[in-house]
């Protein structure tokens, strides 16, 4: 058994254990609509067990940063239509990621009439950039009163139902990064004293009734979910992560589902690959920084069922037939990461040796 090797992850039928991870990468218009240049992106990358799609925001509320994608109205699901398609034209799969980001928002980067919220008005300590004023801080974000945490969950849950729609086979929880689950689940962002906060069972409500709103769309064998216990990013914090995953796991576990995509961190105070492999050990999908003799090693082992690899893919559409046939990989231009257009982004080409 290696990377190369066939997989069954719920109801997912992968060709390899080559996993895209999920990668902003800023080519949505601005009305937040997938753009002819993204279908080529994808369909270039189709050849990976399952790719792992962009952040994408289940409503207007959820977009944060500039030129990201969302899936709440008729227009993104008919541009997302052509993606799926171009993918599975080439014989992939493909899951959407969905990624509501909370208060890591800046309002020049949100359509009018929708607002920044969180668990609690509790500004995020960090920057984001926009395409109007350069870098700004993060907006001050308004607190969900009770009454509204069930119409968030029903965003998602809708959002999963265009998702499928629009020709994803699978949908992916994005749980960590500072946005809003992790928000939920995190004692620096989440100072509320209703049935919401307080207890880790009521910190990690909202993450387990967004999953069962996942669910219920086309069953658990289709929805994953990713994390990274104790990742600072977008200044989140929490008093014990460990504790705090050990719950969410345990609970989330019991749901079914297909996959569970867990980020590695060395410095870190959770030991997060052990953590996945606790709950979810036949499931487990393990990202961050992964070679390809490491990845190898990780599924001979069975330490893993599958590697998703972001970087890497970014420069080398072709990423798994390379390594398939010992091809040196190419450098991607990393000032063009996230610039408009085609350009270090769809232009890379496929190996010629």
């Amino acid at each position: 058994m290696d990377l190369f090797s066939p997989l069954k992850l719920g109801d997912l039928e992968l060709r390899n254990r080559v996993v895209m991870a999920p990668m902003t990468r800023s080519r949505a218009d601005t009305d937040a609509v997938p753009t002819a240049d993204m279908v080529d992106y994808y369909r270039q990358r189709a050849s990976a067990g399952l790719i792992v799609s962009e952040g994408i925001a289940p409503s207007a509320d959820g977009l944060g940063y500039c030129r990201t994608p969302g899936i709440y109205n008729n227009a993104q699901v008919k541009a997302w239509q052509q993606v799926t398609g171009a993918v599975h034209s080439e014989g992939g799969l493909i899951c959407a990621q969905l990624m509501h980001v909370g208060r890591v928002a800046s309002a020049l980067n949100k359509p009018a009439g929708s607002e920044t919220v969180a668990p609690s008005a509790i500004r995020a300590n960090a920057e984001m950039y926009t395409d109007q004023q350069g870098m700004q801080p993060m907006d001050e974000p308004r607190a969900l009163a009770l009454e509204e945490i069930p119409a968030v969950v029903e965003e998602y849950r809708q959002a999963a139902i265009n998702a499928f729609e629009a020709g994803f086979d699978a949908v992916e929880l994005h749980c960590t990064s500072g946005y809003l689950p992790a928000q939920f689940l995190s004692t620096g962002s989440n100072a509320r004293d209703d049935a919401y906060g307080g207890s880790v069972e009521n910190r990690a409500r909202f993450v387990l009734e967004v999953l069962d709103a996942l669910c219920s769309v086309q069953g658990p064998g289709r929805v994953g979910m990713r994390i990274c216990p104790g990742n600072p990013f977008n200044d989140l914090s929490d008093a014990n992560p460990q504790e705090t995953f050990e719950y969410l796991l345990g609970e989330a576990t019991k749901r079914g589902m297909a996959y569970l995509h867990v980020i590695r961190m060395p410095k870190g105070g959770v030991d997060n690959i052990a953590l996945g492999q606790r709950y979810f050990g036949d499931r487990l999908v393990v990202n961050e920084s992964y070679s390809f003799e490491e990845g190898q090693a990780a599924v001979s082992s069975g330490a893993a069922a599958a590697v998703s690899y972001g970087r890497p893919f970014i420069a080398n559409p072709d990423l798994v037939e390379r390594w398939r046939r010992g091809v040196d990989l190419a450098e991607f231009d990393l000032s063009r990461l996230y610039t408009p257009g085609p350009e270090g982004y769809s232009s890379y080409p496929p190996a010629t040796a």
